[in-house]
């Protein structure tokens, strides 16, 4: 069944912002997570539309397809700083053993480590 909630694509009842119910958005308008699947970036552009589902509790901007710009790739100054922060983050302070998963915050530790202070 469809809803007409939150469609508005004159903008008036949105304080001028075009809106658009779930999965109803024009062609040529994507979220950001769209334009990143295929490599690009909103820039510098404004909002374009908003859509809306679940009661009005959720929403995501959608922005031009047609004035978004290709992605920057990261430089290698870049690319050395997060490894280093990975390698740092996935370190067990007490053991020196690097793990393929982030060293839980709640512990300080991993966990092997953890539970030989508790016991």
């Amino acid at each position: 069944m469809f809803r007409t909630e939150f469609d508005d694509p004159e903008g008036v009842r949105h304080g001028g912002l075009l809106t658009f119910n779930y999965r109803f958005a024009p062609d040529g308008l994507c979220t950001r997570r769209q334009l990143a699947a295929e490599g690009l970036t909103p820039g510098r552009q404004p909002i374009a539309a908003q859509i809306k589902w679940r009661r009005g509790k959720r929403f995501a901007y959608l922005y031009r397809r047609d004035l978004a710009v290709p992605k920057r790739p990261a430089t290698d100054a870049q690319l050395r700083a997060l490894t280093k922060a990975w390698v740092a983050l996935s370190t067990c302070p007490s053991c020196k053993t690097e793990y393929g998963y982030y060293i839980p915050k709640r512990y300080g530790e991993c966990l092997d480590c953890f539970e030989q202070a508790g016991a």
